[in-house]
């Protein structure tokens, strides 16, 4: 799984090669979560501008460190900053697109979409309370679906992510338990279980060992045809992670009501939302070092919400809404200095 990631980004390093006369690469850094689709958008806005992407797939914690530092024109992370940090840093923070993570396993004879867990049962597996692939819990909500004796085999990030985020957050809304022993946030003292870098890193651990159970973005988990779960919603209701069931959490969501459009989309309502939903969020300073690679980024974001709406829905995210794409360009206009796209 390393190398699909390191071959893909080694394509996407190739292609933002430019001529000398043309404008150089945009810099950026962050979220593992959402490289499928700023790969796709940045290939073809190449080809069409002749302005190339230089992106670092690190995890949100790295992106959010390099920001800070000022060593890349945006960061990306799943973990939106609180208020309070971005008004500290003197950060823009503004969604760029809508996603989700889904439970990744490996089990002989289990095809993609054969299990299913709920947000109380998945907690307790992960808390190491629930060992077993047949155990009683897990077996309850699989009936039909013969499962082995198997030891559970817990594959989490060992890097600081987003994604991380996204699965510990929903966990902490379901599980009183997780909340008060473990908690959220981009990097966790995880009770059990081996880390991966990476999405990558997570992907083939799983798929190297048998009873494992970890997750990942969707986009990624489709791309290479890995065995995923279905899950149960706040509802009650088992849904698969489609479109639609991605399309019905961001839904939820009130942007125009968020300040610094710090929203969570996790345990969204409805019969058809799927319950680990996310958003990635792209980190600008209000005061650019330079202003022309600020606008650089600017123009791609802007051709991204205009132009890669439905590349982004071929990968199975959830595209802004175009009224919360007005909202962000009006914010991009008062708080980034010199902002011109």
């Amino acid at each position: 799984m390393k190398n699909l990631r390191t071959i893909a980004l080694a394509c996407l390093l190739a292609a933002t090669a430019v001529p000398a006369d043309a404008a150089g690469p945009i810099t950026g850094a962050g979220s593992t979560f959402v490289y499928p689709v700023l790969a796709k958008w940045a290939d073809v806005y190449r080809k069409q501008t002749g302005v190339g992407l230089n992106y670092q797939s690190i995890g949100s914690g790295g992106g959010i460190k390099q920001i800070t530092n000022r060593t890349v024109t945006f960061g990306a992370s799943d973990m939106p900053l609180t208020p309070a940090d971005v008004d500290k840093n003197k950060f823009v923070q503004f969604p760029i697109i809508n996603g989700a993570v889904v439970p990744l396993l490996n089990l002989p004879g289990i095809k993609a979409g054969q299990i299913t867990f709920d947000g109380p049962t998945i907690a307790r597996v992960f808390l190491g309370e629930i060992t077993k692939w047949n155990d009683p819990a897990i077996a309850k909500l699989n009936p039909g679906v013969t499962l082995p004796n198997t030891p559970i085999a817990i594959v989490h990030r060992s890097d600081g992510s987003g994604t991380t985020f996204i699965w510990t957050n929903y966990l902490s809304k379901v599980s009183p338990d997780w909340k008060s022993k473990v908690g959220e946030s981009t990097a966790v003292e995880w009770p059990v279980g081996i880390g991966g870098k990476g999405s990558e890193g997570v992907a083939a651990t799983v798929a190297q060992t048998v009873g494992a159970l970890g997750y990942v973005e969707y986009a990624y988990a489709m791309q290479n045809n890995l065995t995923y779960a279905k899950m149960i919603n706040r509802a009650g209701k088992t849904v698969s992670p489609t479109a639609e069931s991605f399309q019905a959490a961001a839904a939820s969501a009130d942007w125009a009501g968020a300040q610094h459009f710090h929203v969570v989309i996790t345990d969204a309502p409805g019969d058809t939302a799927w319950p680990v939903a996310g958003s990635t969020f792209i980190l600008m300073q209000a005061t650019p070092v330079n202003a022309a690679d600020s606008n650089a980024a600017l123009k791609f974001f802007n051709w991204g919400y205009q132009n890669g709406k439905d590349m982004a829905k071929a990968l199975l995210y959830v595209p802004m809404p175009d009224n919360v794409v007005g909202l962000i360009q009006k914010t991009w206009r008062d708080k980034i200095k010199g902002a011109s796209f």
